[in-house]
């Protein structure tokens, strides 16, 4: 382990701990977030082209912090690797720009970090802003589908292993981040963090979950919503999931989810724009053009140089 990573255990839990932001068009959330983060050894905002006021909030709010501006909008995941190369502590916590994290919760977090030295990542629970709990942990991306709805479901009463943390807010051991190296860049939105979550446990490193640490989501203004938004959501949602599918269960596997995909999502678009609605018809087209788009070769952005992942030898 570098010397500059090495654990600290008797030191303040906020000086052990750099904070990485991506954000983009996010400033109507942004301050809320950078508050309660000051006691922080490091704050590092990663911008992917914000035309908003985001910057200046960040640079009124935390004006000793390190801003990585992009011209172009690098995706989440890569903003986040881009962060996490200028972290020398032993831990950095990643956070959505509309999440809010207290001191009580970063505390803990990092508590389960001493107690648990195999594990790699820990989540904590979400709140949303009415207080309901927000599923913030599940099982593996290809048995999610097997256990249903699960909204409901209440979280343990004690740290437990997961497959799947959510990456609204997540606690990284910058050891285990030097095992499995950075997100995966050819993921430009959607389903990093399953496949971050995947390569830990590959690593054989523990995603735990922190159920005394609770943190609040303000949600809906991570981005400036829009018609744009919406379809790069779901473009890019439907691309990532063939991704994921293709490199974790080879192209045989991926032909065949997408061939159901363009169907379904076809039918449905077709379903809702005859009764006017127009949201989801606008919602299946997106998903549509994106799965499409994964199967003729384009590529999930500008900044992404291949659009699909190495050959693995799965056919």
């Amino acid at each position: 382990m570098p010397a500059d990573l090495a654990p600290t255990a008797s030191a303040d839990p906020w000086q052990r701990v750099s904070v990485v932001l991506v954000t983009h068009h996010s400033g109507s959330v942004i301050g809320q977030c950078l508050t309660p983060l000051a006691k922080a050894a490091k704050i590092i905002v990663v911008d992917n082209a914000s035309d908003d006021d985001t910057i200046d909030i960040v640079t009124q709010a935390a004006p000793d912090c390190e801003v990585l501006r992009n011209q172009i909008g690098a995706g989440y995941g890569n903003g986040a690797s881009q962060g996490l190369a200028e972290v020398k502590t032993e831990f950095a916590l990643l956070a959505n720009p509309d999440a809010v994290v207290s001191d009580a919760a970063l505390v803990r977090l990092v508590e389960a970090a001493d107690a648990y030295p195999d594990g790699g990542l820990f989540g904590p629970i979400v709140v949303d802003g009415n207080g309901a709990v927000e599923l913030s942990h599940d099982v593996g991306l290809f048995d999610r589908r097997s256990y249903g709805g699960r909204d409901s479901e209440l979280p343990p009463n004690g740290p437990c292993c997961a497959e799947f943390l959510s990456g609204a807010v997540t606690l990284l051991r910058m050891s285990a981040y030097a095992n499995v190296g950075p997100f995966d860049p050819r993921l430009f939105l959607y389903y990093e963090d399953d496949d971050f979550c995947m390569r830990l446990r590959a690593a054989q490193t523990s995603l735990i979950l922190v159920p005394d640490a609770v943190v609040s989501h303000i949600g809906g203004g991570s981005v400036r919503p829009s018609a744009h938004y919406y379809w790069e959501k779901y473009w890019h949602m439907a691309w990532s999931r063939l991704y994921i599918e293709e490199k974790y269960r080879g192209r045989a596997a991926r032909r065949q989810i997408a061939r159901a995909n363009l169907l379904r999502f076809a039918l449905k678009a077709l379903g809702n724009g005859v009764t006017l609605r127009r949201a989801k018809a606008w919602r299946d087209v997106a998903r549509l053009f994106g799965t499409a788009g994964y199967m003729i070769g384009v590529p999930a952005s500008r900044t992404v140089a291949e659009a699909r992942p190495p050959d693995t030898g799965a056919t």
